[in-house]
């Protein structure tokens, strides 16, 4: 049987003496250093843009966020504010109030005549004719009411009777007046009363007026 014969090669590599040259590049370095800084400056300037429009953003919605939370403030100040007032001015009326029946009280206790002296000379002018007039008023000052009553007689022209008695219903600086057809009463308790009512009416009235002003804010 014949034997294959051997490939042999022409060119021997070992002796090869000349080195391969590199390619040539199809782009020159120039150019695509420039490229390279080109597209870093876009990027850079695109990261920017970017980064403004998520800080301008972010501002908006920070103002929003401020200025609802100032404004939920502000309403909230605004209501303490007049709830404030409205309590300064209740107790400021109320401190008046209270001065006001202090200076009575002492007023009284210190001239206690001197209301039912000037009814007394109210009511005597316009009693001619009356048969009999009653005065009703503190034991305390029978006596004197009895002398202011008769000299108001003298001045006024009353000539009916005069009947002074000592009630002790009566409190120091009320008294009633009585003839035949009518009567005056000087009661200060139901001054005082009166006085409170009107204070309340005053005190509420103020308070509804301030809740409607809020209602149409």
């Amino acid at each position: 049987m014949a034997q294959p014969a051997r490939f042999t090669f022409d060119l021997d590599l070992g002796k090869r003496t000349t080195p391969m040259a590199p390619p040539e590049p199809t782009m020159p370095e120039r150019l695509v250093a420039e490229l390279l800084a080109q597209a870093r400056e876009e990027a850079y300037a695109e990261g920017v843009a970017a980064g403004e429009r998520n800080a301008t953003s972010i501002a908006a919605q920070t103002l929003a966020a401020a200025a609802a939370t100032l404004a939920t403030q502000s309403a909230e100040m605004a209501a303490a504010l007049d709830t404030a007032a409205e309590q300064a001015q209740r107790e400021a009326v109320e401190l008046a109030a209270s001065i006001g029946r202090k200076l009575a009280l002492h007023l009284l206790a210190r001239y206690p005549s001197v209301e039912l002296d000037a009814l007394i000379a109210e009511c005597m002018q316009s009693l001619n004719g009356v048969p009999h007039l009653v005065v009703r008023c503190h034991p305390d000052i029978a006596n004197g009411i009895r002398d202011i009553a008769t000299a108001h007689m003298q001045t006024s022209g009353f000539a009916g009777r005069l009947v002074v008695m000592g009630d002790p219903e009566q409190r120091l600086g009320d008294g009633r007046l009585e003839w035949v057809d009518g009567g005056l009463v000087r009661d200060i308790g139901a001054i005082a009363k009166d006085i409170d009512l009107k204070i309340s009416a005053y005190l509420a009235a103020r308070s509804g007026q301030s809740r409607h002003e809020e209602s149409d804010q």
